[in-house]
């Protein structure tokens, strides 16, 4: 949600969904959410929101298992019931599916259950006393 200047417009805060597309901060909406593909900057180098600090955990590892576990699972299963190729054909085509579709989806994931921790201020629960 930044202008070509890397501004945040008045409207606010980045979407969620274009942090974890985009790589940009939850609070400033400058594009420097990770420093490699999957692993998280320390902080931002703009407005210093310490990114350590939450805690997004397996979450979006163990949801993208399921999703493309189901859809790779689906494909093969209609591949082999209707063309039935020898197994190392189903190994060259479906490796690759998966492997590229979690690290393509798994950054996306990330980003984007971050910048949901930070917009709902999630912490771990207290009880009150």
């Amino acid at each position: 949600m930044t202008d070509e200047t890397g501004a945040v417009p008045p409207s606010g805060e980045p979407r969620p969904f274009d942090c974890g597309l985009k790589g940009l901060c939850p609070r400033c909406g400058v594009p420097d959410l990770f420093a490699g593909w999957i692993r998280f900057a320390d902080r931002c180098r703009a407005c210093g929101l310490d990114i350590a600090a939450f805690n997004v955990g397996d979450g979006p590892a163990a949801f993208l298992t399921l999703i493309l576990g189901t859809l790779v699972t689906i494909g093969a299963v209609a591949l082999e019931l209707s063309v039935s190729p020898p197994l190392w054909l189903h190994m060259l085509i479906w490796t690759p599916v998966t492997l590229g579709g979690v690290l393509v989806s798994l950054r996306l994931a990330k980003g984007w259950l971050l910048a949901l921790e930070y917009r709902n201020r999630a912490a771990e629960g207290r009880l009150r006393r």
